[in-house]
């Protein structure tokens, strides 16, 4: 039976991770848009209250944002990084 090369093993299950911390790009997306909407709907219904919704949208959504990066951070992490492979 053949063994896995341990080095191998973990490059692989860094890809791996990698991936999955990219799928937490999807929440702020949906998140985002949706903010959008309700703010374009906002100001359609109160157009002299723009400056607020925008300010208040913007906040949100830079609020929102962070999860992506930190969701991008560690894949960047596991990909170059390779913190895993220090031990071998």
């Amino acid at each position: 039976m053949p063994s896995i090369d341990p080095k191998a093993f973990i490059l692989g299950c860094s890809a791996i991770g990698a991936g999955l911390a990219m799928i937490a790009g999807i929440g702020p997306g949906i998140g985002q848009g949706y903010a959008a909407g309700k703010a374009a709907e906002a100001v359609g219904r109160q157009p002299e209250a723009q400056g607020d919704i925008i300010r208040t949208m913007i906040l949100g959504q830079a609020v929102a944002e962070t999860t992506g990066i930190y969701g991008l951070v560690i894949a960047i992490i596991l990909l170059f990084v390779r913190p895993l492979l220090k031990a071998f």
